[in-house]
């Protein structure tokens, strides 16, 4: 197949989903994945939207007020100069090069240039210490990186053989230690041509989990797998060509990509970011305004602190606002609904995929649910017994007959961990969920976070939604805590909101908050005010707590001592 019609296949199921943007039945369908042979993102789709496109690609507002915009046609041209320099520096197809940068133009730059060259990005989150480096650089098998000025002393202790770039160094082309200046590439010619062609099956990206039960899994995505797959994403968010998408997420994770790279972009969408240090709702919303943003993901975290401030600030209310990856309480929802006139949608996927579930424009909504299976995804559970699907309660699982484009390979060199996630199939999550009559799809837990207590299943993440629709809740996690007579009993780790003080009296309100609002066999048991253990990513160590709840602790509150 030759690119150009890659190109047209590409652009029809694009505009296929724009068309039934807010019709689900339709677009559920009536989607058929493309499935090129040969694709190049940055070269077949960004590329040829760029040529001649004077409008915001990128818009990047700093915490001191300092911005710069970039056009699409001169983020491909500066993609092209990058590439060609990178490649001068020995950077060749199949190379990997772990990408250590922050919310900057130099990101995206980078994230297009590798493409072109075929090379397999590596990203990686500036948070990561020497360890964490030590082991991305080892198994990532990494033969370049490109890090900020900032972070180059971590490397001192990551010994290999890899070509050094720096973002923002000073002096000379390539300093005593060997780091080479990025900022040379601007010397280069802004007309590239590639060595070669991309087939769909090319390693494109690999992703390290954020590890919060094990050790960081290794996925690998192809040249189609994440930019093709997030046709996805690009719908359930409901972005459209001209929108201008703010989307709160870290470089080097998963949802950086979905929804700061491809989701925007296969719309045609302009990318906002706003970096700040510190959280500041009145200067996030100022931002917003000033620069018309018109659809805004963030994670549940950042909507509970939002909700904190004065919301009628924001006078240019986004169209279309999401949220992903922890419980958001109905509180939440109510007062953006009330405030905004908006609607914060759901959406579930993993790195391992794009979004697979998702409440999308114009459907239905049911407190509590993801939503129904996304276009091009058919979703089964799969009964906790037998494996068989059809289940109303069960693992949440993609069919394989006729597999989604936007799902990984595997896990990069660990056969045996992707022959388990691929057994029988179907691809499993490891996420259970149960389905209603009408198909729409609600989390339970992680198949390895569930458990016991007085043989009734518990789903932590249940337990965590009511908690956090009390008031003195700012975070919680429900972990398993031994009891002689139950076998286990629902234990939570709590962060409490501003104004409240952790003690008995605190304690004996969230019991009775949690007798109130779940069954008896659910009931919290025991409750301790902590911070809770997180990764770089910010998700909650789950297995830490389980290790510490295990080894015992005088600081909690049984409910049984405060009834």
């Amino acid at each position: 197949m030759r690119a150009v019609d890659a190109t047209e296949q590409f652009r029809a199921a694009r505009d296929f989903l724009l068309r039934h943007r807010e019709d689900y039945t339709t677009a559920y369908e009536g989607f058929v994945w493309p499935r090129p042979a040969l694709f190049n993102w940055a070269l077949d789709w960004f590329d040829v939207i760029a040529d001649g496109n004077d409008r915001p690609a990128l818009h990047i507002v700093e915490e001191n007020g300092t911005e710069s915009v970039t056009s699409f046609a001169t983020m491909a041209a500066r993609s092209d100069q990058v590439a060609n320099w990178l490649r001068a520096q020995g950077v060749r197809a199949g190379d990997r090069v772990l990408v250590m940068l922050g919310n900057q133009t130099e990101l995206w730059e980078t994230a297009l240039a590798a493409m072109k060259l075929r090379a397999v990005v590596i990203p990686a989150t500036p948070l990561l210490g020497p360890a964490d480096l030590r082991d991305r650089l080892a198994r990532g098998r990494v033969r370049h990186v490109i890090v900020r000025a900032g972070d180059t002393a971590k490397f001192a202790e990551a010994r290999g053989e890899y070509t050094r770039i720096v973002v923002g160094g000073e002096g000379a082309d390539v300093d005593a230690d060997g780091w080479r200046a990025y900022e040379a590439s601007h010397q280069e010619s802004t007309h590239f041509e590639p060595d070669g062609v991309t087939r769909a099956a090319d390693t494109l990206m690999l992703y390290f989990t954020s590890g919060t039960t094990a050790h960081p899994k290794l996925v690998e995505h192809t040249h189609v797998s994440y930019p093709i797959g997030h046709l996805a994403t690009m719908y359930w968010i409901g972005l459209r060509p001209g929108d201008v998408h703010l989307n709160i997420s870290s470089p080097g994770w998963a949802k950086h990509a979905w929804s700061n790279l491809f989701a925007p972009w296969n719309a045609e969408a302009t990318v906002f970011i706003h970096n700040y240090t510190r959280f500041d709702a009145a200067r996030l919303m100022a931002e917003m305004d000033r620069a018309e943003v018109t659809s805004f993901c963030a994670p549940p975290t950042v909507w509970r602190m939002l909700i904190q401030a004065d919301l009628t600030q924001l006078r240019r209310r986004p169209r279309e606002v999401v949220a992903a990856g922890e419980p958001l309480n109905p509180e939440v929802i109510e007062t953006v609904r009330r405030e905004w006139g908006a609607t914060i949608r759901d959406g579930f996927g993993q790195t391992e995929t794009a979004v697979q579930v998702a409440n999308s424009p114009g459907q239905l909504l049911k407190a509590g649910s993801m939503g129904r299976p996304t276009p091009g995804y058919v979703v089964e559970l799969l009964d906790p017994v037998t494996g068989a699907p059809g289940a109303t309660e069960g693992e949440i699982a993609l069919d394989l007959t006729n597999a989604p484009v936007g799902l990984m390979t595997g896990y990069h060199g660990d056969p045996e961990r992707t022959a388990e996630a691929m057994a029988g199939g179907y691809y499993r999550t490891g996420d259970i969920g149960s389905r209603d009559a009408d198909g729409y799809i609600t989390f339970s837990g992680r198949s390895d976070e569930v458990f016991k207590a007085s043989d009734y299943k518990i789903s932590p993440f249940e337990l965590e939604s009511a908690l956090l629709e009390h008031e003195a809740v700012a975070e919680a996690a429900v972990v398993p805590a031994p009891d002689s007579l139950r076998l286990n009993v629902p234990k939570a780790y709590i962060v409490l909101a501003a104004g409240w003080e952790p003690g008995p009296d605190t304690a004996k309100l969230l019991f009775a908050h949690s007798r109130a609002v779940l069954s008896p066999y659910k009931r919290v048991r025991r409750i301790e005010f902590a911070e809770l253990p997180k990764t770089v990513s910010g998700k909650i160590r789950r297995i830490e707590l389980r290790e510490r709840t295990a080894a015992g602790s005088t600081a909690e509150y049984e409910e049984s001592d405060l009834s």
